[in-house]
């Protein structure tokens, strides 16, 4: 079995078509994530009929992933699932500025975070559709609190990024090993998907976190590069995602609430769980995956960079009806029943939640109006 010895990053990179076959073998021998199968799947009869189920569940995904050996063919099963929650969840998925791109070329897509899982799986599935390499995809640690949940992003081409170090000497530690990772990837031809802060922008505030750049220069500074002329090296190339309605706006409007009436907010133990599924499945409206220029002139400090990479994504916005009355722009909007849907979702929370729920809405059109 490869270890961090002779692999530095055997510990965080996605796994080789050589594991796939043992990583399926635990996921479908571990209860938790047969449970959690039945659970949503079943919901009214998971609990009293769970024992009935439980192998026959077990049994249909022996037979459906008998003959998955590498990890292009679990990608691809991801795909088929992917043209499906479209069709369910979606009014329609647009995007563009792919033309922009080369097929042959490794990038670093640095994109706003709205939705833990949809973010990537939306970029990888428009670049896919356009006959590009599927993306080595970052996720965050605190999102694999069970083992299934790993089993499952490492088989899908996601590394991990570690977030609860003990110490300064520990987190310099994995910073580096990361920034390593993202240097090798690109290096090796495989593309890069990263998230432009910390956590999904809850208040609709997509701004880049200079923190991160600073962490891909890390590679650099060993080599005794440049800031620009290293970040020039990664082929950054913004992203912006636009939802026309979150499946998952009013838990954010709740978390923030808590926040202002109590100073902090505590998630339950299967609260990401249930946000990456809520956003999988619930109605997104349209949505606009919009690819920007790969920056070429890079400036020699990360705030510059920072604000550059915002400009992109700010100045890519698709702007829907509901950002419009959100804003107060109400004469943008000429059909009723998107002005009936804005007063059902603001009639859905507390009067005074309402406003951080105007805020998350109208953020993209005050943010496009700053750059005009």
């Amino acid at each position: 079995m490869t270890d961090v010895q002779t692999d530095p990053f055997a510990d965080i990179r996605p796994y080789h078509d050589s594991e796939v076959q043992a990583a399926i073998r635990r996921l479908i021998a571990d209860q938790e994530f047969i449970d959690a199968i039945l659970h949503y799947r079943f919901p009214h009869l998971a609990g009293t009929f769970g024992w009935v189920l439980s192998p026959a569940v077990k049994f249909f995904l022996k037979r459906k992933w008998a003959k998955l050996r590498t990890v292009a063919q679990v990608q691809l099963q991801v795909a088929t699932f992917m043209d499906q929650m479209i069709a369910k969840s979606t009014a329609k998925v647009t995007y563009s500025g792919i033309e922009q791109l080369d097929p042959h070329k490794s990038y670093l897509f640095i994109s706003n975070h709205r939705d833990i899982a949809m973010d990537p799986a939306l970029v990888n599935w428009s670049l896919h559709q356009q006959g590009f390499d599927t993306l080595r995809i970052a996720i965050g640690d605190n999102l694999l609190r069970k083992a299934c949940a790993t089993e499952l992003m490492k088989l899908n081409k996601s590394f991990i990024v570690k977030r609860g170090a003990k110490g300064p000497r520990e987190m310099l530690k994995n910073l580096s090993q990361l920034s390593g990772y993202i240097n090798h990837s690109l290096e090796e031809g495989q593309s890069i998907w990263i998230a432009q802060r910390e956590g999904r922008a809850k208040d609709g505030n997509d701004q880049t976190d200079p923190a991160i750049l600073k962490m891909f220069f890390m590679e650099g500074k060993k080599r005794g590069e440049s800031f620009s002329q290293y970040l020039a090296s990664l082929q950054i190339v913004p992203v912006c995602l636009s939802y026309e309605f979150d499946p998952c706006d009013k838990d954010k409007v709740n978390e923030l609430w808590h926040k202002q009436q109590h100073g902090n907010y505590q998630k339950g133990e299967f609260e990401d769980i249930d946000t990456i599924i809520k956003g999988i499945v619930g109605f997104k409206g349209r949505v606009h995956v919009a690819f920007g220029q790969p920056l070429t002139d890079i400036p020699d400090d990360a705030d510059t960079l920072a604000a550059q990479i915002d400009q992109q994504i700010w100045q890519q916005y698709r702007l829907f009806p509901v950002n419009y009355l959100a804003a107060g722009l109400a004469e943008q909007v000429v059909d009723e029943k998107s002005y009936q849907c804005w007063q059902e979702k603001l009639a859905a929370l507390p009067l005074e939640a309402q406003p951080l729920l105007t805020k998350m809405y109208a953020a993209p059109v005050e943010k496009q109006a700053k750059i005009a």
